[in-house]
């Protein structure tokens, strides 16, 4: 008997330790993190993923589902779908450019940017990746089949403080990401449903116009704008094609945005009479100076110039300008124009976020 004591005494003894070496901490789980990002940046590098991304940053919750392809070098495809609305809307990097396309309304946005080198989107694992491996102070758990680690957010709003990254064991593919404010309380929740590694794209994946088939309207054209978000003028024959082929939209009334910094109050709001587009004027003063332009565009597309990609959670807009900053951005087949010499831009953006809810009045 005493014998078989000191056997199955052996025996556990020698499995606890297997299942000591078994069990990682934060630094081997970093150090794994760090050669999956390099896989990523190799010549196979490539991954595919799905999910649900809930913000509440209005009185109501918007959902939206997203899908996100990557394939090495700089290729990208993110299509965000607000589920209330049943619109979607593709951010695109190829070889051409970045675009934002909304097919079932035949309208793009095209500019020349590094979108999204140096800034943070939730859902690209490249992002949740960085956030974890530069944020020495991060806080590291497990939760059942998945790694934990609490990090810094690292994204355009100043809003958005921590964020909490799951990972599954196995793969380190990501489950879910909670990014929050000052407050702790939860801005921003994506869920992945499905993930993968080094899928297979065809050459068409990441196409402009294969991409703008994918909804009900034709091939478009493209109108071009100045770096402020203002038209400028096509050619004649062009400009007669495009307004033989769109049809006249209609009117959605004054939308006016939910936010509005402090200090500042509206001033006037104008229907611009005889516009084709149903353009809308809202002017606001006190601590900030600025306007929003709201229309629906008659050009199929819209192609700005040099410009910075803001990612706005529900949708992607377009920064231009310098003394005088223009955030340009399309949500429902409407545009949205912020002009502005003094509003920052993460007020910009609130506004935006906040406008996404509101009906025309």
């Amino acid at each position: 008997m005493r014998r078989i004591t000191w056997v199955l005494a052996i025996i556990m003894s020698v499995a606890l330790v297997l299942a000591g070496c078994g069990k990682k901490d934060a630094a081997s789980v970093v150090k794994d993190l760090n050669n999956v990002s390099d896989k990523l940046e190799s010549k196979q590098g490539a991954y595919q993923g799905s999910g649900t991304m809930t913000l509440y940053t209005g009185e109501q919750p918007q959902e939206y589902k997203v899908e996100v392809w990557y394939k090495n070098p700089s290729y990208y495809r993110i299509s965000l779908s607000n589920v209330q609305k049943d619109v979607t809307q593709i951010v695109l990097r190829n070889d051409e450019g970045v675009f934002v396309l909304t097919p079932s309304l035949g309208k793009s946005f095209r500019f020349q940017s590094d979108w999204p080198d140096n800034q943070g989107q939730v859902y690209l694992y490249q992002t949740l990746l960085r956030g974890i491996v530069s944020d020495n102070n991060r806080q590291f758990a497990e939760d059942g089949d998945n790694y934990v680690f609490e990090v810094a957010a690292n994204y355009q709003s100043s809003a958005l403080v921590r964020q909490k990254i799951w990972l599954a064991k196995k793969t380190y593919e990501p489950k879910q990401v909670q990014v929050s404010d000052s407050e702790a309380k939860v801005v921003v929740n994506v869920k992945f449903d499905s993930f993968k590694f080094d899928p297979e794209f065809t050459k068409d994946s990441f196409d402009m116009q294969k991409n703008m088939a994918t909804g009900s309207a034709s091939e478009s054209t493209l109108a071009e704008v100045d770096e402020n978000g203002n038209p400028v003028a096509a050619p004649e024959n062009a400009r007669q094609e495009d307004q033989t082929a769109a049809a006249e939209p209609g009117d959605f009334g004054i939308i006016e945005p939910g936010y509005i910094p402090a200090g500042v109050q509206l001033k006037d709001s104008n229907k611009l009479e005889d516009s084709k587009d149903h353009s809308v004027l809202l002017r606001y003063d006190g601590t900030y100076q600025y306007t929003i332009i709201e229309s629906r565009p008659l050009d199929r597309a819209v192609s700005l110039a040099p410009a910075t990609l803001i990612d706005l959670g529900f949708t992607a807009g377009a920064l231009t300008g310098d003394e005088q900053k223009t955030l340009t951005w399309m949500s429902d087949g409407v545009q949205y124009r912020i002009t502005s010499a003094n509003l920052p831009v993460s007020e910009m953006m609130q506004i935006a976020a906040s406008m996404e809810e509101q009906s025309g009045k």
